[in-house]
């Protein structure tokens, strides 16, 4: 495979698909940079970077505990509660905290 020649995200998302389970945000993102061979000057920039696009591509679903995996993994009921009922933007609203927590914990 041409990793060179895609996104860091879309790596990411051949990794996932790859290995068929979850996988530790940072262990993920420093596959990616390994396979993309870009040189990095800050590791950390580059990990916070490739988080970000990861965390805002629909594709991926946070599993918890550091724990990435696809969003085609999850059961249909569970796709399905994004919607706009009262609850679900509380939920998102906690969710948004939390990884921007995440975040700044990978900044330090």
């Amino acid at each position: 495979m041409d990793y060179q020649n895609m996104s860091e995200v879309d790596i990411a998302y051949q990794l996932l698909s790859d290995a068929g389970e979850t996988k530790n945000y940072r262990d993920l993102i420093v596959d990616v940079i390994d396979k993309k061979k870009r040189p990095v000057q800050s590791l950390s920039a580059a990990i916070s970077e490739v988080y970000t696009l990861i965390n805002m591509d629909s594709r991926f679903h946070y599993a918890g505990d550091g724990q990435w995996g696809l969003t085609k993994w999850l059961p249909p009921e569970v796709k399905r509660s994004h919607g706009s009922r009262s609850g679900t933007s509380k939920t998102q609203a906690k969710a948004t905290i939390s990884r921007k927590k995440k975040l700044e914990s990978i900044q330090e």
